[in-house]
């Protein structure tokens, strides 16, 4: 079965749309756990953290950060402030096995969480 989010960065399943450029999509969660939850995704498919290439993906990590942060400033969460959550693997809740940062927002987020 081909990934979701495969097929949202290439155009093939709807979704709400916030950002896209040359390195990355992001878009509301069809879920959402807060009144602001977003997911940021790498348009190369990449299953979780571990896949990521040691010498090569740092610069790709940093790129979704701080394209977390210029939503969380245009949605007008920055201030008040967000989390930014990354899951690997299943026992650690994720779903999707496409690499995504979520940024949450909107409500106060408690600790720990889970």
């Amino acid at each position: 079965m081909e990934c979701v989010f495969c097929r949202i960065v290439q155009g093939k399943a709807r979704a709400q749309v916030l950002h896209e450029d040359e390195h990355c999509v992001a878009f509301q969660d069809i879920a959402p756990q807060a009144p602001v939850h977003v997911l940021i995704v790498p348009r190369r498919h990449i299953p979780h953290t571990l896949a990521l290439r040691e010498g090569g993906d740092e610069a790709l990590m940093g790129h979704l950060v701080q394209v977390a942060n210029r939503l969380a400033r245009k949605l007008g969460v920055a201030d008040r402030g967000f989390r930014l959550v990354i899951n690997t693997n299943a026992e650690a809740g994720q779903t999707v096995f496409h690499l995504h940062v979520h940024l949450l927002a909107g409500r106060p987020m408690h600790w720990p969480p889970g």
